[in-house]
């Protein structure tokens, strides 16, 4: 299905853990079910778990991971980065990730999944809005934001309830206007920073 400015937006989901006992791949998996029920998206995930070959350290050159990385960062139009609130912040290998590309983040939207106890991983998204902001990016205001204790396990039947439901419905709604609108900005004319 197309949508009234040309083909289905391409987003691509982020999946920002890489620990062991993660609920952040169940997660998305829930957040991408959704989406796909839209004719308006198509959605690709992008786990960091399958890059378990990024350098320890940042080196001269771009290696074939950072390469493969940015490449699927470049194609896509959007994104929604799932991520865990660890110590008030987001984990270290979606810092690293996210770090590998530049250019490929400007004037597209990012949305956020995040997930904590408590705060609902928002100390996470905000930290994050300042690091997108200085990518070029444009994150939204709205937040699908689970508080593990209370609305999810990592059971593949569990998900959250019928709130985090219109959340991800209003994120998915946000993410598709800003889409629609940066990707004709860019047709228009090209992103300068």
């Amino acid at each position: 299905m197309t949508n009234a400015s040309g083909p289905p937006l391409q987003v691509a989901v982020i999946v920002g853990s890489t620990r062991e006992g993660r609920v952040g791949d169940a997660i998305a998996h829930w957040f991408t079910e959704r989406a796909a029920k839209r004719g308006d998206l198509d959605v690709e995930v992008i786990d960091l778990i399958d890059y378990t070959d990024f350098p320890a350290r940042y080196p001269h050159l771009a290696t074939t991971a950072m390469t493969r990385f940015t490449h699927r960062v470049d194609r896509a139009e959007a994104f929604v980065v799932v991520t865990p609130e660890y110590n008030r912040s987001f984990p270290a290998s979606l810092k690293q990730a996210i770090d590998y590309a530049y250019d490929e983040w400007h004037a597209k939207p990012v949305g956020f999944v995040s997930y904590g106890h408590g705060s609902r991983g928002l100390y996470a998204v905000e930290a994050l809005r300042c690091v997108f902001t200085e990518l070029h990016a444009m994150s939204l205001r709205d937040v699908v934001g689970l508080n593990l204790a209370e609305e999810f396990t990592a059971a593949p039947e569990a998900v959250p309830g019928s709130a985090a439901d219109q959340a991800a419905d209003t994120l998915l709604d946000q993410l598709l206007w800003w889409g629609l609108a940066l990707r004709e900005a860019r047709a228009t004319r090209p992103y300068t920073s």
